[in-house]
């Protein structure tokens, strides 16, 4: 057994040049200007669009205690009135399906409007 030839090792770090030597690598291309602003816009279309969803969402919900106050409860027996039950358990899951479709559907139409014209350089 004799002596037997290891390669060397190499680092290659870029393609290979015709020399044998190893190129610079690529520079990484910088981001657009104007795709910057299309960010910015998205992010502000975005915090309205959920700002307008909490505000949709909190003006009931919050306004439920003061319907509930509102109601002959307080003065009834240990019976409470079916609108009660009404205005507690099926009213609200509507109108929460309701208001995160929309936000949704908003979002999505958001991103859209936003990245047709920055795909087009």
């Amino acid at each position: 057994m004799g002596e037997e030839s290891v390669p060397r090792r190499e680092v290659v770090t870029g393609r290979p040049s015709p020399d044998g030597g190893t190129t610079a690598p690529r520079p990484v291309p910088l981001p657009h200007p104007r795709s910057d602003l299309g960010v910015g816009q998205l992010m502000q279309r975005q915090l309205r669009a959920g700002l307008v969803a909490l505000a949709l969402l909190g003006t009931p919900l919050g306004l439920l205690p003061v319907l509930l106050r509102i109601l002959p409860l307080a003065d009834a027996a240990p019976r409470v009135p079916l609108a009660a039950w009404i205005a507690l358990g099926v009213a609200p899951y509507p109108v929460l399906l309701a208001i995160g479709a929309w936000y949704v559907r908003r979002a999505e139409r958001n991103e859209t409007d936003t990245a047709a014209p920055t795909e087009h350089p």
